[in-house]
């Protein structure tokens, strides 16, 4: 028996006696120089036992676990906040481009389906199928769109008008009403509201009408959303497999469907909300001329384009109409368009959003809220305007990236590691 077997079986009986490997079976202390033996297994246990750990050396040892779960949390959520802040700052430095292009997504969204069925049914080429949407789309957008701001802006003094009597008519009610309101108090109170609106009218006006403060930024940014257009119209699907290619492997697929289930929200988004508001100008606007009440087609007018800001456009619009009615047709006139007003919102909420949007835009009213207000701030009325498509984008593609995740087999366990001798 050599050396090493005569350690190897030392060390064997040490541990079966439960004595330490440097003692004999009978309790005393062996030669150290009887063979070299015991040296050898001393040696030999030193090597395979697992290194001592200092007591400070395990992670956590002594910080309760609810409160490592918390800390864990808390340093990613300061991880998105800090990259929110810093993508928020990168926004605010590139308004100019930002503006632009996200006017362009929107309208690309609109033009999409008629490009798709000009290849598709007409068998263009890509490139004229994109020029012939492009000039009947803006056609038809400027078209409407400067009808509808012609007679509402000829409208203007009339309507103006009409409001302030109604507020004041509202006024009187406050004072002489069951409030029995003072002047001081009312004097208060709008002097509030005007300081607020003095206040706030920068941030209210900001973005693509007071950025563009020349005529040659109001020229760039003019081509730069037709340019822009052109291109996500034409080359869209190009540029996104690009982007995606230039993502790690295993991301590329559900990224990839992600950002096309996101681009199919944004189209069935703008459509509805192109539909929606055209539904509720045509719906007020029928009950405001069965009513009798003047400049109804101004106040249509004003009702489609609020349309476009969600749930706030809607009733800040609604609102000058029960104004306009209560001045010039009386109290009871002004009740019945409140409930024309109310059933048509009612109506385009609980019917033609969930049927032309489908459950794939559907977002609860308190995030559409915050949404708004938080576009509001960071870029005034243009900000109002994209800051419900971009949630909706967002939402579906974090759904689907969630369901993706969930769906998502599992790897396969490990096979066994042998190892020979």
């Amino acid at each position: 028996m050599n050396r090493f077997s005569r350690a190897r079986a030392g060390l064997r009986r040490a541990i079966a006696a439960g004595r330490d490997p440097d003692q004999s079976p009978n309790g005393h202390a062996e030669d150290p120089g009887a063979g070299g033996g015991t040296a050898t297994a001393v040696a030999v246990e030193d090597a395979v036992a697992p290194p001592r750990q200092h007591p400070i050396a395990k992670d956590g040892q002594d910080v309760p676990y609810p409160l490592r779960i918390a800390a864990a949390w808390a340093w990613r959520l300061l991880a998105l906040v800090l990259a929110g802040a810093v993508l928020l700052y990168v926004i605010g430095k590139l308004h100019q481009v930002f503006v632009p292009v996200s006017i362009a997504l929107l309208l690309s969204a609109l033009l999409a389906p008629l490009v798709g069925w000009l290849k598709e049914r007409a068998r263009l080429h890509r490139s004229l199928a994109t020029a012939i949407a492009m000039i009947t789309g803006l056609a038809v957008v400027a078209g409407v769109l400067t009808l509808v701001i012609e007679e509402f802006m000829s409208s203007w003094d009339q309507l103006s008008q009409q409001a302030q009597g109604g507020l004041q008519q509202i006024q009187n009610w406050l004072k002489g009403g069951p409030l029995h309101l003072s002047d001081k108090q009312l004097d208060s109170a709008l002097g509030a509201a005007q300081q607020w609106l003095t206040d706030h009218r920068g941030t209210l006006t900001t973005g693509a009408l007071s950025t563009a403060t020349t005529a040659f930024e109001v020229i760039a940014s003019i081509f730069l959303v037709l340019f822009t257009t052109f291109f996500f119209l034409r080359d869209g699907r190009r540029i996104w497999q690009f982007l995606v290619g230039l993502l790690p492997s295993a991301a590329r697929e559900p990224l990839g469907t992600a950002g096309e289930q996101s681009w199919q929200t944004l189209v069935a988004y703008v459509r509805a909300t192109v539909l929606v508001a055209f539904i509720d100008a045509v719906g007020i606007g029928i009950g405001l001329v069965i009513l009798r009440v003047d400049v109804a087609f101004a106040l249509a007018a004003l009702v489609f384009l609020g349309a476009f800001i969600p749930i706030v456009g809607a009733t800040l619009s609604g609102t000058v109409a029960v104004l306009v009615a209560l001045v010039t047709r009386g109290p009871v006139v002004a009740l019945l368009v409140i409930a024309v007003v109310i059933g048509v919102q009612q109506l385009e909420g609980h019917v033609l959003q969930p049927l032309i949007m489908g459950r794939a835009v559907s977002v609860h009213p308190l995030a559409v809220i915050i949404a708004i207000a938080t576009g509001v701030v960071l870029s005034g009325i243009v900000g109002a305007l994209v800051a419900v498509p971009i949630l909706a984008v967002l939402n579906t593609g974090i759904r689907h990236l969630a369901a993706w995740q969930r769906h998502r087999p599992q790897p396969p366990p490990p096979e066994d590691v042998v190892v020979k001798s």
